[in-house]
């Protein structure tokens, strides 16, 4: 019997005055879903820790049966990863960033510039910062990646001493709790200063090091050319990179095929994912990044899945889809999103396979 693991990001919600006082997916028309829901099994689980909105990294680590408190080492690594960077156990410093817009009191205007930002223009500005760049606070070298639209992964790389994954976020909009990203609701959104966290040398070096990149990134991404082409056309300037989520080794873990006896593959885009796959040991399938027009993207991975349904024993699928209206607070769009995986993934996949003969396993 073969496993479909299919991960929604981000589906689950609140009830929404916008919908009548339901959630997206309770809004949403759904036969595919509903279908399955019908004849299977339902539950409730928390990913992490009851309390805890993890960040998804930690969440798709647990899912997979890894205890992230035991094996978590943050979300740069991963993110490094997942986009080809390596990263040096403590040597190495990883993490994972945004391009935002502030304001000139720092103020966050758009932690994601409105999702505006192109993946060519965010490669275009990496490439100047990684030349225009230099870190003196300390003997070191960065390499910091654009990877899809706003986001990004820097790896700081320490030419002496150590560097510490014990230093807190930039990005006011997340915290660490034992060392896990999770959201912060309740902070005003102004670029945090990157502070250690313990009273070690390398805690204070590496805190120094974020900061003297994020202070002369800012000062280059505001005269940029790009952000002057942006502005004049109304839109929003990719002025400042907030990271989080330090990490400074890669989690070493038994692969999931040497735990279960299974072969694994995963069908993701975003780097997180990628990299979660690489440290479980799965295979990977090459997905293009989102294209904007969901029905092709579904399709793609539909046509994929079924080319690979006969080599691998257990299918891990993540459809970013739902996650990014859903940070937006935009539930309609949500609502819609929900509808057209069910339409385009869902329906299709479940009218073409013998189902006795898989574990769907939807979350």
């Amino acid at each position: 019997m073969k496993l479909l693991l299919i991960i929604l990001d981000g589906v689950g919600d609140r009830e929404n005055p916008d919908l009548n006082g339901m959630t997206p997916l309770e809004a949403a028309i759904t036969p595919g879903l509903d279908y399955l829901a019908r004849r299977g099994r339902l539950g409730l689980m928390y990913t992490v820790s009851k309390g805890i909105a993890p960040e998804s990294d930690a969440a798709v680590f647990s899912i997979l049966g890894y205890d992230p408190f035991k094996i978590y080492t943050g979300r740069g690594p991963i993110e490094a990863l997942g986009a080809g960077l390596l990263v040096r156990d403590e040597y190495d410093l990883a993490l994972r960033c945004n391009f935002a817009t502030i304001d000139e009191d720092w103020r966050v205007i758009d932690r994601r510039v409105s999702r505006s930002l192109t993946t060519s223009e965010a490669i275009k500005l990496a490439e100047d910062i990684n030349r225009g760049v230099k870190l003196e606070s300390y003997p070191a070298k960065f390499i910091f990646k654009a990877t899809i639209g706003h986001r990004g992964v820097l790896v700081i790389s320490s030419l002496e001493g150590r560097l510490s994954d014990k230093i807190s976020n930039t990005d006011p909009a997340y915290t660490r709790v034992e060392g896990i990203g999770v959201v912060e609701t309740s902070k005003e959104m102004i670029v945090n200063k990157c502070k250690p966290l313990d009273s070690s040398l390398e805690a204070l070096r590496s805190a120094e090091l974020v900061n003297e990149f994020t202070l002369k990134s800012h000062n280059l991404l505001k005269k940029h050319p790009i952000n002057r082409d942006r502005a004049r056309r109304k839109l929003l300037e990719a002025n400042i990179i907030l990271s989080r989520d330090a990490g400074n080794k890669i989690p070493k873990v038994k692969s999931l095929t040497e735990r279960y006896g299974k072969r694994f593959i995963c069908f993701a885009e975003m780097p997180v994912e990628v990299g979660i796959a690489r440290v479980a040991g799965m295979d990977i399938v090459n997905i293009p990044p989102p294209s904007g027009r969901l029905e092709d993207d579904m399709r793609v991975r539909l046509r994929k899945l079924f080319e690979l349904i006969n080599d691998y024993d257990a299918f891990y699928i993540h459809i970013k889809g739902p996650d990014e209206p859903g940070h937006d607070g935009n539930a309609q769009q949500k609502k819609e999103v929900i509808e057209a995986i069910d339409k385009y993934f869902i329906e299709p996949l479940i009218g073409s396979l013998k189902l006795e003969d898989y574990i769907i396993c939807i979350t």
